[in-house]
C-alpha cells in the first residue's frame, strides 16, 4: 500500500470516528432532554392539579348561590304591570326572581294612554297586554265580567300587607283622626282642623284622581264608603307631589302606602283609629321627630299592621288569568315564590309587611 493511499484511508476513518462520536452526544442529549422533561412534568403535575382544585373549590365556595328552586316556572319573556304601590317591590324584589332565575324574564308594561295602577294593569291583563297583573285592590266584580266574555276568569292570590297613612304638616299640632273623622274631611263635612282638636286652620285635602290607581279606588270604597270626594279635595299628579305639597301648606292632608309616607322627613305621619280613644300609629314607638331625619327615619308598625289593630290595612294581589295557559303558570308561580319565606323577607325589605 502507498503511503498515499493509506493517509487518505486513515483520514476517512477519523470522519467516520468523529461523525459517529458527535451522533451519539446528540442522541444522548437528546434523550437526557426528553427524560428530564418528563421528570419535570411528573413532579409538577400534581402539584398544578391541587392548585387547580383549591382554585376551583374557592371559586365555587366564594360564588353566590343561583340554583333555581322555583317550582313551575316557564321560562320566557313575561309581561306585568299594574298598580303603583308595587314600584319597590318590582324595583329590589323581583330582580332577586331574575337573578336566580335567568330563563325567566320580567318585562314592566304600562299603558299607552292610561295612567298606571291596579285598575289599568287588570284591564291590560283582561286585554292580553300582560301575562299577569299586581294590584293594591281585590278585583271588581264587573272586572270578572269582562274577563269572563273572553273566555277566562281571573284570580287573585294575596302576597303581601300595606296599610293607608295619613300625612300632614309635619308642624301640625293633632293628636291623630278617627276613619269617621277621614271620611269627614275628604267628603268636605269637615273643615277646619279646630273641628277636631286642632288649630283654626283650613283643611286642605289632597289626592290623586279616581283614574290615579288601586289606593285611590281602595280609600272611595272602604274610607269613604263608596261616597264622592268633596269640593275641596285638590288633585295632583303623584304621591311625590302631593308630599311636597304637604310640607310647604301647614293644613294640607294626605293619603298613600304607609311605605310612602312613614320613612320622609318633610311631613308627619297621624295615629289613626276607629274610636277617638283607640288611635294606632302607623309608625313604631317612638316617634322620631323630623329634626332628627335622615339620620333616623320612622319604621312601619309592622305588628299593628299584621294584627289588623291599625284600622286601614289591605292586601296586595298578583292577578293572573285562569286560562290554562303559559301566562298563568308565569303568574302562579311568580306569586307561590312570592310566598316562600325568602319571597316574604325581601318584601319586608321593600316596606311592606310579610303575609305568612
Amino acid at each position: 500500500m502507498s503511503a498515499k493511499k493509506e493517509t487518505l484511508n486513515l483520514f476517512l476513518a477519523m470522519l467516520i470516528s468523529i461523525g459517529l462520536i458527535f451522533a451519539g452526544l446528540w442522541f444522548l442529549m437528546e434523550r437526557w432532554a426528553q427524560l428530564t422533561k418528563n421528570q419535570v412534568s411528573t413532579s409538577s403535575s400534581p402539584n398544578s392539579s391541587e392548585s387547580g382544585n383549591q382554585t376551583n373549590s374557592w371559586m365555587i365556595q366564594n360564588q353566590p348561590v343561583t340554583k333555581c328552586n322555583v317550582a313551575n316556572l316557564p321560562g320566557g319573556t313575561f309581561n306585568y304591570g299594574g298598580s303603583t304601590t308595587w314600584a319597590p317591590i318590582r324595583g329590589q324584589v323581583d330582580p332577586v326572581l331574575e337573578r336566580t332565575c335567568p330563563q325567566f324574564t320580567l318585562r314592566y308594561t304600562q299603558s299607552l294612554n292610561k295612567p298606571p295602577g291596579s285598575g289599568t294593569g287588570i284591564e291590560m291583563l283582561i286585554d292580553n297586554q300582560l301575562a299577569f297583573s299586581q294590584s293594591s285592590r281585590s278585583i271588581k266584580g264587573e272586572e270578572n265580567q269582562k274577563a269572563q266574555q273572553k273566555g277566562f276568569s281571573l284570580k287573585e292570590i294575596p302576597v303581601a300587607i300595606d296599610g293607608i297613612a295619613i300625612a300632614v304638616n309635619r308642624n301640625l299640632n293633632i293628636p291623630g283622626l278617627t276613619v269617621a273623622q277621614l271620611k269627614d274631611i275628604y267628603t268636605a263635612k269637615i273643615t277646619n282642623w279646630q273641628e277636631v282638636g286642632g288649630p283654626n286652620l283650613t283643611i286642605t285635602p289632597l289626592s290623586r284622581s279616581k283614574e290615579a290607581g288601586g289606593t285611590v279606588e281602595f280609600f272611595i270604597d272602604n274610607v269613604l264608603n263608596k261616597e264622592n270626594f268633596g269640593i275641596n279635595v285638590s288633585y295632583i299628579g303623584t304621591t311625590t307631589e302631593a308630599l311636597r305639597k304637604l310640607a310647604l301648606n301647614p293644613g294640607g292632608i294626605y293619603y298613600a302606602s304607609a311605605p310612602e309616607v312613614v320613612p320622609q322627613c318633610t311631613v308627619k305621619p297621624l295615629p289613626l283609629g276607629r274610636t277617638s280613644g283607640q288611635l294606632v300609629t302607623p309608625y313604631r314607638e317612638p316617634y322620631i321627630p323630623t329634626s332628627e331625619c335622615p339620620m333616623k327615619r320612622n319604621q312601619l308598625n309592622d305588628q299593628d299592621f299584621q294584627s289588623g289593630e291599625y284600622p286601614i290595612t289591605r292586601n296586595l294581589f298578583v292577578i293572573l288569568k285562569q286560562n290554562g295557559q303559559t301566562d298563568e303558570q308565569a303568574g302562579e308561580a311568580y306569586a307561590n315564590w312570592l310566598l316562600t319565606s325568602q319571597g316574604q323577607e325581601l318584601i319586608e325589605k321593600a316596606g311592606f309587611i310579610r303575609i305568612k
